[in-house]
């Protein structure tokens, strides 16, 4: 038989109550310094953890000053018990989200650093929240006393079922884990299909790999279509990437004084023109002997695929310029169409004016090619 609630206990309860609550303000500022000092560090995760802790340390605090005034009150064993592990179940489910929270971030973060500021891989992230939830809400039960065999049970037999019904999800799903797993593809990478489509990757999460193009549209390719296409990554196994610019020149020109012009003007743009690898030493490679001209391929190299464009703009107009300067000239192709009369034909019987042009020789059209 428990004794009659006094002022006495509910003074002590208020003052457990106001302890716990005195201690989460206390530790604010020494949360504050703490997320201060991780600021000033290189690493994020020591900022993900002290966010985390700021969130947590007040309720771990509230939840003892409870736990100490349900100890001075005169309950009964049940409800002492039943007291105890209500408190318990909200520490537990507040330091589940909390570690969901931690670690989704640490996930992001490694996804972020590996992959560029841009990229992003919510699938791992998701997963990884999803896991900690669950293994949180298993020891809550556990910890409540609810047996967890006969719901992994029923999970196990309902998961059989959802799998047959989602076949297509659980396919994109997997292909997704695949693609980052494999590391073929990673958010922050530039990709072209074999179906024509390419951009930066931006998103690969449980059912989509999106995709922007440089004119900042989307393209959102289901990830077992992705996993099946033949894709170029321009990415790996090294984000440089050589390029080949085509240019001709005339017969009468000096092949010599060509190369030397071609090279300097190759070699400006590389060290001048951003995107460029400034290090690296141009070829000049004659390879043809057109109708038109002597046509060869100049070997740049720039630092990423979408470099490429500005570097080809600079190198035309550089390079067009100093030919003028240097009286090297571009050939441009030339057609010479003749006109050749097969005869006159004749035709039977009367001729009225609108039969003139049967008595007008019929040109035939040559088309030759000349250098």
């Amino acid at each position: 038989m428990t004794r009659a609630l006094t002022w006495h206990d509910l003074l002590i309860v208020a003052g457990a109550l106001g302890a716990g609550a005195l201690a989460a303000l206390l530790l604010r500022p020494a949360l504050r310094w703490l997320a201060e000092r991780a600021r000033r560090t290189q690493w994020s995760g020591d900022d993900i953890i002290v966010d985390a802790l700021r969130t947590l340390i007040p309720w771990a605090a509230m939840a003892a000053g409870s736990a100490a005034g349900a100890t001075a009150l005169p309950l009964t064993s049940t409800t002492r018990h039943t007291v105890n592990q209500v408190l318990v179940a909200v520490l537990i489910l507040v330091t589940t989200a909390t570690a969901a929270r931690v670690v989704a971030d640490l996930v992001r973060s490694l996804a972020l650093t590996r992959s560029g500021a841009t990229g992003s891989a919510t699938i791992f992230v998701n997963l990884t929240r999803i896991a900690v939830l669950a293994i949180g809400v298993l020891i809550l039960l556990e910890t409540l006393g609810i047996s967890i065999a006969p719901l992994l049970t029923a999970l196990g037999v309902g998961g059989l079922a959802v799998a047959l019904a989602l076949q297509d999800t659980l396919a994109n799903l997997f292909a997704g884990v695949h693609i980052l797993a494999s590391k073929t593809v990673q958010p922050g990478h530039y990709i072209r299909l074999s179906s024509g489509e390419e951009g930066y990757v931006v998103d690969i999460n449980w059912r989509n790999t999106v995709i922007r193009q440089q004119a900042d549209n989307l393209v959102i390719i289901p990830n077992a279509k992705l996993a099946d296409a033949i894709t170029t990554n321009f990415h790996q196994p090294e984000e440089q990437m050589s390029i080949l610019i085509q240019v001709r020149v005339g017969y009468e020109s000096d092949l010599e004084h060509v190369e030397q012009v071609t090279a300097e003007i190759a070699r400006e743009v590389m060290t001048e023109v951003p995107g460029g690898v400034a290090d690296y030493d141009p070829l000049v490679r004659f390879h043809t002997f057109g109708d038109s001209g002597i046509g060869f391929s100049v070997i740049l190299r720039t630092l990423e695929y979408t470099n490429q464009y500005v570097i080809k703009h600079e190198f035309m107009k550089r390079l067009h310029r100093r030919y003028r300067a240097e009286g090297i000239d571009i050939p441009r192709p030339v057609r010479t169409v003749e006109l050749r009369p097969t005869g006159e034909l004749s035709l039977p019987g009367p001729r009225g004016p609108e039969d003139d042009r049967g008595l007008r020789p019929e040109p035939a059209v040559g088309v030759s090619a000349a250098g």
